[in-house]
């Protein structure tokens, strides 16, 4: 972010990560799912897929990423909610994006889609907030005494 307060509409920039099978069993074992799509070929094809592919929790880790770089260091994450679709292989290259779709007092809702080869790998909404940022006036606007 660059420095301003976010506004509905703004347009995050985009960040482009390789998925390479590094990424993909680097991140389940950091994320203790020691499934075997997610680190072996052989048991993954088994399985019908054609490859190893990435398990939602290192997805997770990297919207998480991408909204905190845009963010800022200060930036707190409130909630993630996301989809998964298609896969990430070794080879892709997902493409994050995020539009910021409202701000509330010191929270913005960001709504961000990853996309690879195959269409959407990863759709949601985060809420990060921004500590320092006056809280949102919980009294309604209507007839507030204007002193």
């Amino acid at each position: 972010m660059t420095g301003t307060s976010p506004r509905a509409g703004d347009e995050l920039p985009p960040l482009r990560i390789p998925i390479t099978r590094t990424l993909i069993v680097a991140g389940a074992i950091a994320t203790r799912d020691y499934q075997d799509v997610h680190h072996d070929v052989e048991l993954a094809k088994e399985k019908g897929s054609p490859d190893i592919f990435m398990n939602i929790l290192t997805t997770n880790g990297l919207v998480g990423r991408y909204i905190t770089e845009w963010a800022g260091p200060t930036a707190r994450l409130r909630q993630v909610r996301i989809r998964l679709g298609a896969p990430n292989y070794p080879g892709d290259e997902m493409t994050l994006t995020g539009t910021v779709t409202a701000v509330r007092g010191g929270t913005a809702e960001v709504a961000v889609t990853g996309r690879n080869r195959l269409g959407a790998h990863v759709t949601g909404t985060v809420t990060v907030e921004f500590p320092g940022a006056p809280p949102p006036d919980p009294r309604p606007s209507i007839g507030r005494d204007r002193g």
